[in-house]
């Protein structure tokens, strides 16, 4: 029996004896898979399987640890819920809630999403990114990929991987710099506010705020505000008013996106974006 399917005896052994069936596969990362799997415990569950072998030292010392507490930590409806973490000699095993689909899956479906369901969705993202500021905790990659939707369409964060813990104070306006900079890149090129893209410290809460901008004009558009396929065009146009495609949303729309795709010194914050007319019209 080749090396490759004793493991895999073995995998499976493990994950029986704890009570997992594993199925089917959800998704890949460079160095996980996420599958479908049933729990005598929880019943259905997503499941992500970590490669010891493939991932790097400093995910495996540093980030990996550092998801895993954070998603111990935090409890909210908008946040996709964590079970439990399984570790064996050549992988961990992080199990999940199950949802139906990531909201990049369903754009692309629907194309663009209606104003009054992106409102909904804009919503539950709002909360479940406020909750993470109010206990110190920064997320640094938001995106449509990691926003997932349940069977009853309600829209939560996952994907921990870059959360950072910030033990000051979080900051309410643009003067307050209680709250240390960052000062490592993360995320993903076509979320990433400017700051992030010409290597500036930055204050993580504000790009998350950026990326939230960029989630939402994705919805309502159908499509990204910036083409991250040149970098050097990517950071001119990050750095210019974003321009609207002739699609017709409305102004409410245009204008909170606006407030939240500006440089970081003009950028609303998570209460700025609670009494905006367009997040309080459902």
């Amino acid at each position: 029996m080749s090396n490759d399917k004793v493991e895999c005896e073995k995998r499976r052994t493990v994950l029986e004896a704890l009570g997992y069936e594993v199925g089917g596969t959800l998704g890949h990362g460079s160095y996980s898979v996420v599958k479908m799997a049933h729990s005598q415990r929880y019943l259905q569950v997503a499941m992500k399987i970590i490669s010891k072998r493939k991932a790097p030292k400093d995910f495996l010392e540093k980030f990996l640890p550092r998801e895993i507490y954070v998603i111990r930590f935090i409890r909210h409806e908008n946040i996709v819920t964590f079970f439990e973490t399984i570790e064996t000699v050549n992988r961990y095993y992080i199990v999940m809630e199950l949802a139906v689909e990531d909201l990049l899956e369903r754009i692309q479906k629907e194309n663009v999403i209606e104003e009054n369901k992106a409102c909904k969705w804009f919503h539950n993202l709002v909360d479940g990114v406020a909750h993470c500021h109010e206990r110190g905790i920064v997320h640094r990659d938001l995106k449509c990929e990691n926003l997932l939707l349940d069977s009853n369409d309600v829209l939560k964060i996952t994907d921990f991987g870059f959360a950072k813990f910030m033990d000051e104070v979080i900051p309410t306006d643009e003067n307050d710099s209680s709250t240390s900079l960052s000062h490592t890149f993360c995320g993903s090129y076509a979320y990433a506010p400017p700051e992030i893209l010409t290597g500036i410290p930055y204050l993580p809460h504000l790009s998350d705020i950026w990326s939230m901008g960029v989630i939402l004009f994705a919805m309502v558009y159908g499509q990204l505000p910036f083409n991250d396929s040149n970098h050097q065009m990517l950071i001119q146009q990050v750095q210019t008013p974003v321009v609207f495609p002739s699609n017709t949303v409305s102004t409410e729309v245009k204008n909170i996106i606006n407030k939240m795709l500006v440089p970081a010194n003009n950028r609303i914050y998570i209460e700025d974006i609670r009494s905006d007319s367009w997040y309080n019209h459902i």
